[in-house]
């Protein structure tokens, strides 16, 4: 295999991002995992649920300290999960 049939695994996901019908759904599943990965081991005991549609990840937590504790930092984490998707996917958050 010559070296210009190689690419970058991250290549290959930016070149399946341009395609509209791969889009959403590669979006919804890393959106998904990157909240697991990012906050943690703990949060993630306390989340019920994920959804993710439109620019809007809902999160359904079992602790309402959890959910008002995450609500203070919401801007945050939409930056920080934008920062490692390489653009503005999350839009809003949404605690439940």
């Amino acid at each position: 295999m010559s070296e210009e049939n190689t690419r970058h695994i991250k290549q290959v996901i930016a070149a399946l991002r341009k395609d509209k019908k791969l889009k959403k759904g590669l979006e919804k599943a890393q959106v998904k995992q990157l909240w697991k990965d990012l906050m943690g081991e703990t949060i993630d005991k306390f989340t019920s649920n994920i959804t993710y549609q439109n620019g809007i990840l809902t999160v359904y937590l079992t602790s309402s300290a959890m959910r008002e504790e995450l609500n203070r930092g919401k801007n945050k984490i939409v930056n920080l999960l934008n920062k490692e998707l390489g653009e503005k996917v999350v839009k809003k958050i949404i605690f439940k």
